[in-house]
């Protein structure tokens, strides 16, 4: 099969114009495309392509905004193909600075000829020629509001959001964290190895390893690419996990033999990290709405070999009669708005709206209620999200304390280091403990 040439961009230009038009998750479908061509690029080319997919939509805002600046047409008028050209040809002179804007231009106005009409090249090639390096330097803004929303390709509603929970320079590094690769850290499957014994084996691959501190059995990994085809990872030795997702598991702290419902389960991190930690002795009930769901959360228990996972297809929104008093533990991991893993999914910030936050808080307080009254007396209960807001977190279960009065705060407030709460919960902002922001609270049914 002959490789392809010269036409990364042209790649990346497809997948940009898949995900804006389609509205589909940039990493999944990057993922698709990836492997679509994964004996036509070499590793290097692969590099560029992710970093020109991923980097054009970090800054979608920002670029869009250099773009009004000079064309002389509405950008709702401008061609979605022609529109993705500039964007990704404003991205790689501001933001890489290893390739000539020469190159840049010329390559960009190629895919213009391509992709447009005979006077679309020209019209790249007029804009593209008048943005600079140092672009951003030279921008002015009304106040200091626009300025973060401009630079951090954050959109105003959601800034307004954050600024009414946090103050001006936290809103700042939020949405500047938000625009950094997210580290990758893997899980220790404790059932397969121990956590020395896997490091010797990534080392001996040349893999760069990291302990983290206060959380155990993750590591931090730098250079291991194609996770999912890597030996170890298809061995169940390791899974991937965000450190602060694999703090939700010991804080549930099930014990051997115990019945465990995970009530919101798939894609089955948790679930399965639960089972490991009660020594594959027990029984943990996997619930999810939609069965495609459920089958990741069996792919992964048995790839783990975690054998003690029966998975169940529930809508966790409506009460379970058959669920009451009938849990030792329970794992409300609610679906959430995902503020804190945007640098993951850089999606949330572009098709999350400010009506949604009232609807999704809805669902969360639904299932919680719901999920608390699957515990058995003297049980745990323990939510989490991976937001960052107080509305879907401390207000949530504040609201739930005062109605619920035969529920009481576990305190696990000094389980995180440098924890952004200094009473009963954790919160991790990425900023701070560079994890995912995450929530966790942990509650006890009295007795009787």
């Amino acid at each position: 099969m002959e490789k392809i040439k010269n036409n990364v961009r042209e790649i990346a230009l497809k997948i940009l114009y898949k995900i804006n038009t389609q509205a589909g998750y940039a990493n999944i479908i990057l993922d698709d495309e990836i492997e679509k061509y994964n004996k036509k690029i070499d590793k290097r080319d692969k590099a560029l392509l992710t970093k020109l997919v991923y980097g054009t939509l970090t800054y979608l805002i920002t670029l869009d905004y250099v773009i009004s600046k000079y064309s002389n047409i509405k950008m709702k008028k401008i061609s979605p193909w022609i529109l993705d050209i500039l964007r990704m040809g404003i991205y790689q002179i501001i933001y890489l600075d290893k390739i000539p804007k020469s190159a840049i231009v010329n390559e960009s106005v190629e895919l213009a000829k391509k992709y447009g009409h005979k006077a679309s090249s020209g019209f790249v090639n007029a804009i593209l020629k008048k943005i600079e390096p140092n672009e951003l330097d030279t921008l002015v803004f009304e106040n200091e509001l626009d300025k973060i929303s401009i630079l951090t390709s954050h959109p105003k509603w959601l800034l307004e959001v954050l600024l009414s929970e946090y103050d001006i320079e936290s809103v700042r590094k939020i949405c500047e964290y938000n625009n950094i690769e997210a580290p990758v850290f893997i899980r220790v499957n404790t059932l397969k190895t121990n956590i020395e014994q896997l490091e010797k084996s990534l080392q001996e691959s040349n893999i760069d390893t990291k302990r983290v501190n206060g959380i155990d059995n993750v590591l931090q990994i730098n250079n291991l690419s194609d996770i999912v085809n890597n030996k170890l990872f298809k061995q169940g030795y390791f899974t991937i996990q965000d450190a602060m997702a694999t703090l939700v598991g010991q804080i549930v702290d099930a014990k051997p033999n115990e019945e465990i419902l995970d009530i919101c389960s798939a894609p089955g991190g948790k679930t399965t990290h639960i089972g490991q930690l009660m020594d594959n002795k027990g029984l943990i009930i996997a619930c999810d709405i939609y069965e495609h769901r459920l089958n990741l959360v069996k792919e992964t228990a048995k790839r783990l070999g975690v054998n003690i996972i029966q998975t169940l297809p529930n809508d966790a929104t409506k009460l379970n009669k058959d669920f009451i008093a009938k849990f030792d533990r329970v794992l409300a991991d609610v679906p959430c708005s995902g503020l804190g893993v945007i640098r993951r999914k850089i999606d949330i910030k572009y098709q999350k709206q400010i009506q949604d936050l009232t609807d999704i808080t809805n669902i969360q307080w639904n299932i919680l209620n719901n999920a608390s009254k699957y515990v058995k007396p003297n049980g745990i209960l323990v939510y989490s999200t991976c937001t960052i807001l107080k509305q879907e977190n401390e207000d949530m279960i504040e609201r739930f304390l005062k109605e619920n009065s035969h529920f009481e705060v576990v305190d696990i407030s000094n389980v995180l280091e440098n924890n952004c709460l200094k009473e009963k919960y954790i919160k991790s902002l990425p900023y701070i403990q560079n994890f995912d922001g995450f929530f966790i609270a942990k509650l006890v049914r009295k007795g009787n």
